[in-house]
């Protein structure tokens, strides 16, 4: 299979660098000083166990040739992103007739839980992803991966649910790799146990590593009990605890550990976006929906997105000013 990796940050260039040096064939598709980066130097991977550099075909998206009909898009924008780059792919016309979206598999390896949904409204074929991948992507042409001995855990499975041979496939590829890759028939319910994790990214990126543990138990405990009104399972902390054991652990790269999570890197890359509404903001539409209150979860939103707005610092926004937005 041909991979095309939409979205070459921390996430996407980690499984497209993994991938090329597993001898698969890799496209990367990446925008502005990032895609200039790509096209003059490669796309270094910078890891614990020494940096490497693969030279990525790179472009900014598809062209009028026909994909090959062994393609298989792999989705790994911020979830902000979602709907636009579906809207960009969902037409591209492949080899021997039809379109991405009616004849191609697309992988959603995404935080999150609702880009599943907007995918299969385009795309016949949707193959979830729950990404537990430590890496990190702040300089144009550049991703550092923390994860050791390997570089993540990728549970792959079918939406809305079951497992299928492309599943088995792409896993294979992805332990080519280097990945831990489990087939799971209910990989959704491995989505929603990390999404309860991502609710503390909004955190992170708000007040950087010195969070007050009740702050961070009570967003959490308000995303529980969200879950539970709406009836949807979720893995739990000792079950992922099991699951990763010793196979993904983070390690510092050049003696420097992960700076922050995926929120905190949009904000200190001054992104001009966040995937907080779609993390934080997945717990306040059930709580809405079902009538549980989740105003910390609520108050992480908006801060984040007045962050953003005011190109406040990652890290520096005051913890007493959002104490007030929770109260």
């Amino acid at each position: 299979m041909r991979y095309v990796i939409i979205g070459a940050g921390a996430v996407g260039g980690t499984i497209g660098v993994r991938l090329a040096q597993a001898d698969r064939d890799v496209t990367v598709v990446a925008r502005g000083g990032h895609l200039d980066a790509i096209r003059e130097r490669g796309l270094t991977l910078r890891q614990p166990d020494g940096d490497v550099t693969a030279r990525l075909a790179a472009v900014d998206g598809p062209d009028d040739r026909p994909l090959p009909a062994d393609t298989v898009l792999v989705l790994t924008v911020k979830s902000q992103d979602t709907e636009a780059a579906l809207a960009t792919w969902v037409d591209a016309p492949v080899a021997g007739g039809g379109t991405a979206g009616e004849r191609l598999p697309l992988v959603t390896a995404q935080n999150g839980v609702a880009n599943e949904r907007a995918a299969l409204r385009l795309f016949a074929d949707v193959h979830p992803v729950c990404v537990w991948l430590p890496a990190t992507h702040l300089d144009p042409g550049v991703v550092v991966a923390n994860g050791h001995p390997h570089p993540g855990m990728l549970h792959i499975g079918r939406y809305p649910v079951g497992a299928d041979d492309t599943d088995r496939a792409i896993a294979a590829d992805l332990t080519a790799a280097g990945f831990v890759a489990p087939v799971r028939t209910d990989v959704l319910r491995w989505k929603y146990g990390k999404l309860l994790n991502n609710l503390g990214n909004g955190l992170q990126a708000l007040l950087g590593q010195d969070i007050p543990d009740a702050l961070a138990e009570r967003v959490r405990a308000e995303g529980v009990a969200a879950l539970a009104a709406a009836r949807i399972p979720h893995t739990s902390p000792d079950e992922e605890k099991a699951e990763r054991g010793d196979l993904v652990q983070q390690r510092p790269v050049d003696g420097a550990g992960r700076t922050g999570g995926s929120t905190w890197q949009s904000l200190a890359r001054g992104a001009g976006s966040t995937e907080v509404d779609h993390l934080n903001g997945e717990v306040a539409l059930l709580g809405r929906l079902h009538g549980v209150p989740t105003p910390a979860n609520v108050a992480v939103q908006r801060a984040v997105r007045r962050a953003t707005r005011e190109r406040i610092a990652a890290g520096a926004f005051p913890l007493a000013e959002l104490e007030k937005m929770i109260a």
